[in-house]
């Protein structure tokens, strides 16, 4: 319970007590020596008041204060943004903001607010609020008028993590890039990926992981006439993995599996095979039985349609609660769906369609001339990009998979791969029939790429999951990490160790604020593992930077708006207190004097005994 609603309960007690013990006093004492009406009315009149004053002393009335415009003066506010904008009542400047003869300088939004209480309207010159201050503008209006976007990349998208070996895609916006072009360079500098802007500047670029480390990639931006507009460092993080451990089960031999179990064999992937031909024989790896201890020794179980209808109902039931737990369940649908199994998946989630038809699935191929242009890493920059193998037209099973979530992993993944959460695990429905075919078509890479990020979709997650770091952190600034546990440091790249306090706001997702120093790798440590996470210089990337205050700013513009000619006052504000304590030591002055001078009293005749103790006053 806060102050103020605290008080006015306790002054009202005062106030009952007082007066009950003036009335019990003047009960108890003689008639003869009883106060006179008008002193005892005097007496206690005065004691509301002073419990009245007193409150007024303590919690001063809010006083109305007429609205006001603050102009806030941001990074790069130039003389002629403020000059060709109306000028607010009050001009402050942020400490990013260029020194102006007639700015207050202040730390930050917060102390200039405290400052100027009487602020309604926000008008904001240069760049934009940084993070630092968006918070303290609350519900006031805000307008904002960005400058000319920076020519650069203005939004960007990198992995976290990836595994050795895995491709990887790099996807963002460029700005004032128009007939230009995107690079991706390799840490040793060679361009490995290029990406033609479309209209609206999106670009996505792609390279394939080599060692596990930290590897410095990097973009490079040019114009139409080849000039370099920006350039900058886009380091990932190669994470050492464990293969998942896969069951593969099929209910015939043919090409589709044929071509997906040696792409296991080759990547690597522990992988438990059976295949059923007919009557009863089946080929590859020793039978299992399915029951739970097994099933956890397994990250993933591929199977079709038919190799799931031949599971029985109990090593089905089996296999959901092993999903329940954690592992992931990948179905290939290779043909139409049986009624019976549509209801089976229903109770996993999914409200599939037969399928009992077929489309065609087009794929952009590694070196297609789509979106993303990889030349020969060795050849020179200004050498043409070869046009590579064709890519062929595969089939999918059209199949409706009613409320579930798009991969989002690979090339055209939402057309022919869809997954739902099951408990800690998830299942996932393929449609591909014939993805064979790119192997044949010497596109062994796409065929890889499909499947790879199929499986780890829907593989089994790392026991120990990641903590999540904010995006682009950048020395100087406060990033946010969540998922961290109690006792989590992170160790800057200079030796200088922190240790990060999750906010009990956040609830569940135990999220800590993080301000770092200095660019490079910082490590996350929890217990006995560690995580790193890159950080940019404060110079690094301007394009993004500037995005991000622009962007930021523009969301806060009309928050506080209010309906035309709607009367606007500032904020509210306590009046003084001085004033309500004069009048309280006035008041309890008078009930001090009124306790003592005899005005008002009855006095006893000659001769008679009153107690003294019951003489009022």
């Amino acid at each position: 319970m806060n102050l103020q609603a605290l008080v006015p309960g306790i002054l009202a007690l005062a106030v009952v007590l007082a007066c009950a013990r003036l009335l019990l006093r003047q009960w108890r004492a003689a008639p003869a020596a009883r106060a006179r009406a008008w002193r005892l009315a005097l007496l206690l009149a005065l004691q509301p008041v002073a419990a009245w004053l007193l409150y007024r002393t303590l919690l001063p009335p809010e006083l109305p204060t007429r609205a006001g415009t603050m102009t806030v003066l941001t990074a790069g506010a130039t003389r002629a943004q403020l000059d060709s904008a109306p000028r607010g009542e009050v001009l402050v400047a942020l400490p990013e903001a260029p020194q102006l003869a007639d700015a207050s300088r202040v730390p930050d939004l917060g102390t200039a607010l405290r400052l100027h209480p009487g602020t309604a309207r926000l008008q904001v010159v240069g760049a934009g609020l940084p993070a630092r201050d968006r918070q303290a503008v609350g519900t006031l209006a805000l307008t904002f008028e960005p400058p000319p976007a920076r020519p650069g990349v203005a939004e960007l998208w990198a992995p976290a993590r990836i595994a050795p070996g895995a491709s990887f895609r790099i996807a963002g916006r460029v700005d004032g890039a128009a007939g230009g072009a995107v690079e991706l360079l390799d840490p040793a500098g060679r361009r490995i990926g290029l990406a033609r802007p479309e209209e609206y500047g999106r670009f996505v670029v792609s390279g394939t992981a080599r060692a596990a480390g930290t590897a410095p990639f990097a973009l490079r931006v040019r114009d139409a006439d080849r000039a370099t507009l920006e350039e900058f460092a886009v380091p990932l993080w190669v994470e050492p993995q464990s293969p998942p451990r896969v069951l593969m089960l099929a209910g015939a031999p043919n090409p589709e599996f044929k071509f997906l179990r040696r792409w296991t064999a080759d990547a690597g992937l522990p992988a438990h095979v059976r295949i059923e031909v007919g009557g009863g024989v089946a080929l590859g790896d020793a039978p299992l039985a399915l029951d739970p201890a097994q099933l956890r020794e397994f990250d993933l179980v591929v199977l079709d349609e038919r190799a799931w209808a031949g599971l029985g109902q109990a090593r089905r039931a089996r296999l959901a609660e092993a999903v329940r737990e954690g592992l992931g369940l990948l179905l290939r649908v290779t043909g139409p769906l049986q009624e019976s199994t549509r209801r089976q998946l229903g109770t996993l989630g999914f409200e599939p369609s037969a399928g009992a038809t077929t489309a065609e699935l087009a794929l952009a191929g590694a070196n297609a001339g789509g979106a993303d242009e990889r030349p020969d890493p060795g050849a020179a920059e200004d050498a043409p990009v070869p046009a590579g193998e064709a890519v062929p037209t595969l089939l999918r099973r059209d199949l409706d998979f009613g409320a579930a979530d798009a991969a989002q992993a690979g090339p055209a993944s939402a057309d022919w791969l869809r997954w739902r959460a099951y408990g800690r695990g998830r299942v996932a429905l393929a449609t591909l029939v014939d993805s064979w075919r790119l192997v044949l078509a010497g596109q062994e890479a796409l065929h890889a790429a499909l499947w790879s990020e199929a499986f780890a979709v829907v593989a089994r997650p790392d026991a120990a999951a990641a903590p999540r770091v904010g995006p682009h952190p950048r020395a100087g600034e406060r990033v946010a990490i969540c998922g961290v546990a109690d006792g989590a440091q992170v160790l800057a790249p200079d030796g200088e160790e922190a240790t990060l306090l999750p906010d009990s706001a956040a609830g569940t997702d135990r999220c800590a604020g993080y301000w770092p120093r200095a660019s490079g790798w910082h490590l996350v440590r929890q217990g006995e593992r560690t995580w790193p996470f890159h950080v940019l210089a404060a110079e690094a990337a301007p394009g993004l930077a500037a995005a991000a205050l622009r962007e930021g700013t523009l969301a806060l513009v009309g928050g506080g708006m209010r309906p035309a000619g709607a009367a606007v006052t500032g904020q509210p504000r306590r009046g003084r207190s001085w004033p309500w304590l004069l009048g309280w030591l006035g008041a309890v002055a008078l009930l001090w004097w009124l306790e003592r001078v005899p005005a008002g009293r009855r006095h006893a005749a000659p001769g008679t005994s009153t107690p003294a103790r019951a003489a009022l006053g």
